[in-house]
């Protein structure tokens, strides 16, 4: 799916969606952002030598989870209360390798478990086929 319907299941918007394109393959997420290298949180980080914030890395990685739950929102009324995946919990991140300027950053996630309005996700990021970044996080459903 491109950015136009990915804007359909989340509720990010201008510089905070940080998903170009997503897709689900056998109940796991896959979705890429490429680093055009004007986005705002490269300004001052750092100058001279750009690399994408972690804390964004992981942003991408919940956006790309976000598709992955797009089922149990599509079931809520669609009277404005649908309810709105909320980071609850980062665990056992790990950052490998810089992303910069110039580099697609693709995600793969699944949700590994679901209990109440809790999902329970991990996730991992790759450059080129390389592994950059790892996660475990947590979401509430709210609504």
């Amino acid at each position: 799916m491109d950015q136009e319907q990915i804007k359909e299941l989340i509720p990010h918007r201008n510089d905070m969606l940080l998903v170009e394109s997503a897709e689900v393959i056998d109940g796991v997420a896959h979705g890429s952002y490429h680093v055009r290298g004007d986005e705002f949180f490269l300004n001052g980080h750092f100058p001279g030598n750009p690399v994408v914030p972690g804390v964004m890395l992981c942003e991408m990685m919940a956006q790309s989870a976000s598709v992955l739950m797009a089922a149990q929102l599509a079931e809520a009324p669609d009277d404005g209360t649908r309810p709105t995946p909320m980071f609850t919990s980062l665990d056992k991140v790990r950052f490998k390798h810089p992303v910069r300027p110039g580099d697609t950053f693709c995600s793969e996630v699944t949700i590994d478990r679901a209990k109440g309005p809790f999902r329970f996700c991990s996730a991992k990021g790759f450059v080129d086929g390389t592994l950059v970044a790892t996660a475990s996080f947590s979401f509430a459903l709210v609504g």
